[in-house]
């Protein structure tokens, strides 16, 4: 079976944090020279309480020029409250939506997904801030070569699934995509190989092209 990938292995160990305290300059400054769209807040030894992103400051800059009538502050009481926050832990989103290192990688997917956010502070059993994980360290998994995935494929698929017929099935990636040919022997393991192969890290998608060898009807007589 192929080994799944799991956040551990894609993640940015190294992670800019601000405490609760930190002000609302300093969030900002700190996004724009790291170049990221949210920061974890993290207090006493790294544990993760929230999170303050751009759209956390945002408000302030939105009603800089007018005060929001009465309706718009029912309607958006928690925007207005940010609109007039000066630190992090007043302007961050607490608690936090995070993953732990071993989680994998689709699980992270859905995570951000199902919470609509770009990135996941990675924890470990304490809530102790361990890295960060973003949309595009999942996708990295589809940066690699098209020789290493068909090897993954030949060594954790085919020889395991067909130990007899392995040297009559052959394995093609071309830009992520496989393409198994050949014949085997057993035909309730062709979709089977599909599954595995998709499984593969990396993997786009596959064309299985594997034909049943017929059974031999020589009685020996």
């Amino acid at each position: 079976m192929p080994t799944p990938y799991t956040v551990a292995d894609v993640m940015t160990h190294d992670v800019v944090a601000v405490t609760p305290r930190a002000e609302f300059k300093e969030i900002a400054v700190a996004i724009e020279r790291w170049k990221v769209t949210a920061l974890p807040v993290v207090e006493g030894e790294g544990r993760v309480v929230g999170v303050v992103s751009e759209a956390d400051l945002l408000p302030k800059e939105e009603f800089h020029e007018h005060r929001p009538g009465m309706v718009e502050q029912m309607r958006r009481l928690g925007d207005t409250a940010k609109a007039g926050s000066t630190c992090a832990e007043q302007l961050m989103t607490s608690p936090a939506v995070t993953v732990r290192p071993t989680a994998t990688l689709p699980q992270a997917a859905r995570l951000m997904a199902e919470h609509h956010v770009k990135r996941l502070p990675v924890v470990d059993a304490d809530g102790t801030l361990k890295g960060i994980v973003s949309r595009a360290d999942l996708l990295k998994v589809f940066l690699r070569s098209d020789d290493e995935l068909a090897a993954e494929i030949r060594h954790a698929v085919v020889e395991p699934l067909f130990p007899v017929s392995r040297k009559a099935v052959k394995v093609d990636v071309t830009n992520g995509v496989v393409t198994l040919t050949g014949q085997v022997h057993d035909a309730h393991l062709v979709p089977v190989a599909t599954r595995l192969a998709q499984a593969v890290e990396g993997i786009v998608s596959v064309r299985n092209h594997l034909k049943t060898v017929a059974p031999s009807t020589d009685t020996g007589a």
